[in-house]
């Protein structure tokens, strides 16, 4: 069968949130075809289906906003515990 699945994942050097990269990336069949990066501010595509839904979610400003915001509200806590 096919597998379908989104992976949160927080690079971090400290626990300072300057210092720590957000990334979400959403794969099919063990192949990542979009990923959002807190790096780079926006979703990057990396299969014609991938590149499709990055411009459909980097025109959504609500989008953007609440993945900008998994930084501070996924990461940061989950690396305090750390």
């Amino acid at each position: 069968g096919f597998m379908e699945y989104g992976l949160d994942r927080c690079v971090f050097n400290s626990s300072d949130l300057n210092d720590i990269e957000y990334i979400y990336s959403h794969y099919y069949n063990m192949v990542e075809y979009i990923r959002f990066s807190s790096s780079v501010g926006k979703y990057v595509g990396y299969t014609e289906y991938g590149v499709k839904n990055a411009e459909r979610f980097n025109k959504d400003a609500s989008v953007l906003a609440r993945r900008k915001a998994q930084k501070e509200t996924v990461c940061k806590p989950n690396i305090d515990i750390d």
